[in-house]
């Protein structure tokens, strides 16, 4: 299985991108609905959430209070290395299960921490996708009304840019619309099906 490793900062245009691979019909593994996954109702990680941070970390219909828990980690390093060690392990499990199932002539793995946890060992190549930090700010606070404040400190928990270009196989960059993803995205995809190719050539 010839895995691509999709990430960037948030705002960057990780979700567009893999909008355009999944109309090429690839399977994109998106670790962030994985994530939103292992805390549902009824999952063993919501309830060590609630245990840790009491019923202030639920929404009236017994969901997790993304909101709330957010803002708190993000107040105090402690209970964010707290909530990592918790989920990081568990999504990586769940990951691993969908790469297993997947039957796609490659599959991406697009997550947002590929690079800081042990996510890029999964994966046979990384795409970075890149845009100038003004533009991050502007379309996550956009898309999930969150402050500017809150954007930034998401940004400065992240990964430096300049560190996360360096380890790029392949570097996007996505400062204009997502029309201009679409070429780009299809060149990657002929890439990734010879290599694929090649993989599956080599082991049999």
């Amino acid at each position: 299985m010839f895995v691509v490793g999709l990430t960037g900062g948030i705002g960057s245009g990780k979700s567009a991108l893999s909008r355009h691979f999944e109309a090429l019909g690839i399977l994109v593994i998106d670790a962030d609905q994985v994530a939103r996954e292992v805390v549902e109702p009824g999952e063993s990680a919501l309830s060590s959430i609630v245990t840790r941070f009491g019923a202030e970390a639920l929404l009236e219909n017994g969901s997790l209070d993304r909101r709330y828990l957010r803002e708190v980690v993000f107040a105090e390093p402690k209970q964010r290395n707290w909530l990592e060690q918790l989920l990081h392990p568990i999504i990586r499990d769940r990951i691993m299960q969908k790469l297993e199932q997947s039957d796609s002539r490659y599959t991406i793995l697009s997550s947002p921490l590929l690079l800081e946890t042990d996510q890029h060992l999964l994966v046979n190549h990384i795409i970075v996708v890149d845009a100038p930090e003004a533009q991050q700010i502007e379309r996550t606070m956009a898309r999930d009304s969150s402050s500017e404040e809150q954007v930034r400190a998401i940004i400065a928990a992240q990964m430096e840019r300049s560190e996360r270009i360096g380890k790029a196989d392949d570097l996007v960059d996505n400062s204009g619309s997502e029309n201009d993803l679409q070429p780009l995205a299809l060149a990657l995809h002929e890439q990734f099906l010879k290599q694929a190719q090649q993989d599956w050539e080599a082991e049999h």
